[in-house]
């Protein structure tokens, strides 16, 4: 059974950082891309970062360029997302993704965790 867990959101003052952990378990990670995605209340579901099984290879949302970056360590089965310079507009639910897909638009996905910027 797959299991993605997702853990560092919170409450947090713009400006300020976050890092987001999302521990795997049921699968051989290093065989998955994986991806972050966020959804804020009345907006598209929208894919923040993606990092390729080796982590050779990432890519951003243009919103997040430059702010956010994603990392793995597949010792430990986790991905990363260090955000930085948070802005309100951030403020949504984020999930991680692991697809045998590249672009990750199928596969598992965690239950989430929420990122809150106050302004």
């Amino acid at each position: 059974q797959v299991r993605l867990v997702e853990s560092g959101g919170g409450l947090v003052q713009a400006g300020g950082s976050l890092r987001l952990s999302c521990a795997a378990s049921g699968l051989t990670f290093s065989k998955y891309a994986m991806g972050w995605f966020r959804q804020a209340p009345g907006k598209d579901h929208e894919l923040v970062a993606r990092i390729t099984e080796s982590g050779a290879n990432t890519h951003y949302a243009d919103s997040v360029k430059g702010r956010f970056t994603i990392s793995r360590d597949n010792a430990k089965n986790t991905v990363y997302l260090q955000m930085n310079s948070l802005k309100p507009e951030d403020t949504a639910q984020y999930y991680c993704a692991a697809s045998s897909n590249p672009m990750i638009t199928e596969g598992y996905w965690g239950q989430g965790t929420q990122v809150t910027v106050a302004s």
